[in-house]
């Protein structure tokens, strides 16, 4: 009985699976670019990953943000990481965030965030894009959804992540 079930189990997952990848992979996230479209701005063995939850940069380079502390660069998959480090007390300078549109890192006071779209966000529930242009956030929040907003106030969601874990 025990052979039967096992059999019918891996048949199971034998023709659910088309790829040798698992299906929630197989298909590319939004938030993902090739990694030659990926600015990196961090050095040396860690340069690929974000400073705070060691996640992909070029697999969530779409919400990835850059920040400066002395000569120190640090690069984040999501505005949910940086506004962690920045709750650990750190200066942080020359905040920067990838225009969804461009792929290039904008100021994030130039940035026009869409926050709460249907397009999954990055370490939150809650999606926060950036984007220079107000008409490519416009266009993005017709197909999508969310809000748009500045960066103070698409940080101001971010901190709610923290609210039940921050005192």
């Amino acid at each position: 009985m025990i052979k039967i079930i096992m059999a019918i189990i891996v048949s199971i997952i034998i023709s659910g699976c088309n790829s040798t990848k698992p299906a929630q992979f197989s298909k590319i996230q939004f938030q993902t670019v090739d990694a030659k479209d990926a600015i990196l701005v961090q050095t040396g063995n860690e340069k690929l990953y974000c400073v705070k939850c060691g996640m992909d940069l070029v697999k969530f380079y779409k919400t990835s943000h850059t920040a400066e502390q002395d000569s120190t660069k640090y690069q984040y998959c999501s505005l949910h990481c940086l506004e962690e480090h920045l709750g650990e007390g750190v200066t942080l300078k020359n905040p920067k965030v990838v225009d969804v549109s461009s792929l290039k890192l904008i100021s994030v006071t130039e940035a026009y965030y869409v926050v709460g779209s249907s397009k999954r966000g990055t370490m939150t529930r809650i999606s926060k894009y950036a984007f220079k242009n107000l008409s490519d956030a416009k266009d993005f929040q017709l197909q999508y959804g969310g809000e748009i907003m500045n960066f103070n106030s698409a940080r101001k969601k971010a901190q709610e992540d923290f609210k039940h874990y921050r005192r």
